[in-house]
C-alpha cells in the first residue's frame, strides 16, 4: 500500500473529503449540510464537534481506517498574514483558529485535521497548505487613502495558485517565471496579480474591496456606506452581514444561486441580466486594474472557481480582458489534489513545512 494522504476541505454548506494514496484518489465525498443543521450553531467554530463527527462517520461508512491515515490535510483559515506554502498545525495555529480574525468556514479545516492526527498518533502530521490569509502583496498595494484601514490580503490562495501551476505547466515554464491574472468566482471573489510566484496585489476577498460576488457586496461608496452605517437603521451585525452573507448577487436578487440567475435571466428577466452582468463587469474591472500592477506584461488571464461553469459569465469577462493578454477557463477548483499533493510531497521530504509562530 502507498502513502494515505486524507484531505479535509470544509465549505459554507458542505465538507469535502478525500483519500490519495500516492497520487491517486482512492475516495471522494462532498457531504451536503442542510441550513436546518447549521443555523443551530451561533459561529462557524461551534460547528467543529458536528463537522468532525460528521467526517469521521464517513470514512468508517467507506470501510477505510483512519489509523492507516499517514498525514491529513486541511484547507487553511483566517490566521495572521503569512506567507504561502506549507504549514504544520501546531498548538499557535490552534489557538489562532479558536480566536480568528473573521468568521469563515475554512478556518475549521486546520483544526478537524490537528484533532483527527492527534487521535491516531504515530507522529501523523497535520498542515494546511496556502490558506485564505496568504499575505505576499506589496507595500505600495496595502496603502488604501486612510492610514487606519490598510488593504489587506485574504484571498482563495490555495485554488489561485494551484490554477496558476497548472497552466504554466501547461506552456512549459515553470510559475515562478512568469506573470498571471487569477479570478477566482465562486461565493466571494478574489482577483489576483501574480508576478514570478508572488500575488503581489489582490483585492480583500472575503469582505474589503473588489468585485461584488454572489454573497458579498465588494468595493462600496464608503461615503454612503458611512451614512447608512449611522442611519439607526441597521445594527453593526446587519451592516456586516450586508457585506458578507447577504451582499451582491443576494441583495439585488434575493438569491446566491448562479443556476437559477441563469434561468430567470433565459426566462426574459432583464433586471436579473443587469444585475448578473455587473458583476462580470466589477471582475474585469479589477483584472484591468492588475494588468497595470504588472506594467502590462501579463502571460495570461486565468477565470477558475465555480461561476467559471457560465458561458455567459467566461463571455462578459473574456469580451472586455482579451486585449490584455490569453484567456484561460478552469472550472470549479483544484483545491482536493492541490491539497493532496502537498501532502505528498511533504511526506516524500520534496518540500519544506513551515512553522507557524
Amino acid at each position: 500500500m502507498g502513502l494515505l494522504i486524507l484531505v479535509i476541505n470544509p465549505g459554507s454548506t458542505s465538507t469535502k473529503i478525500a483519500v490519495y494514496e500516492n497520487h491517486k484518489q482512492a475516495f471522494l465525498t462532498n457531504i451536503k449540510h442542510s441550513q436546518k443543521e447549521l443555523s443551530k450553531y451561533a459561529k462557524i467554530a461551534d460547528q467543529f464537534e458536528f463537522r468532525k463527527n460528521t467526517i469521521t462517520g464517513e470514512l468508517e461508512k467507506a470501510g477505510i481506517d483512519i489509523n492507516k491515515i499517514n498525514i491529513v490535510v486541511g484547507r487553511g483559515g483566517l490566521l495572521k498574514p503569512i506567507a504561502g506554502g506549507v504549514y504544520k498545525v501546531n498548538e499557535a495555529m490552534i489557538n489562532d483558529i479558536r480566536n480568528p480574525m473573521g468568521e469563515h468556514e475554512s478556518n475549521l479545516g486546520g483544526l478537524i485535521a490537528y484533532e483527527i492526527a492527534e487521535k491516531i498518533g504515530n507522529n501523523v502530521m497535520a498542515i494546511i497548505v496556502d490558506p485564505t490569509c496568504v499575505d505576499e502583496m506589496e507595500e505600495i498595494a496595502r496603502i488604501s487613502g486612510m492610514p487606519e484601514l490598510p488593504r489587506k490580503s485574504f484571498l482563495h490562495a490555495l485554488n489561485q495558485r494551484a490554477v496558476a501551476r497548472t497552466y504554466a505547466r501547461y506552456i512549459g515554464k515553470k510559475y515562478e517565471e512568469i506573470n498571471l491574472i487569477v479570478a477566482h468566482m465562486g461565493g466571494g471573489i478574489s482577483v489576483g496579480a501574480h508576478q514570478k510566484g508572488r500575488i503581489v496585489d489582490v483585492n480583500n476577498g472575503l469582505n474589503g474591496d473588489g468585485p461584488m460576488s454572489p454573497e458579498r457586496s465588494g468595493g462600496l461608496p464608503v461615503g454612503q456606506l458611512v451614512e447608512l452605517c449611522f442611519s439607526n437603521k441597521f445594527s453593526k451585525q446587519e451592516i456586516l452581514k450586508k457585506i458578507k452573507g447577504k451582499g451582491g448577487l443576494t441583495a439585488y436578487l434575493g438569491t446566491c444561486d448562479a443556476i437559477e440567475i441563469e434561468k430567470r435571466i433565459a426566462q426574459g428577466d432583464e433586471y436579473a441580466k443587469l444585475i448578473y452582468e455587473a458583476m462580470t463587469y466589477q471582475v474585469a474591472k479589477e483584472i484591468g486594474a492588475l494588468s497595470t500592477v504588472l506594467k502590462g506584461e501579463v502571460e495570461a488571464i486565468l477565470l477558475t472557481g465555480g461561476l467559471a461553469y457560465g458561458d455567459s459569465v467566461v463571455d462578459n469577462i473574456t469580451e472586455r480582458v482579451k486585449h490584455l493578454g490569453t484567456v484561460k477557463v478552469y472550472p470549479g477548483e483544484d483545491e482536493m489534489e492541490s491539497l493532496a499533493l502537498n501532502g505528498f510531497l511533504v511526506l516524500t521530504q520534496e518540500i519544506e513545512v513551515q512553522e507557524y509562530i
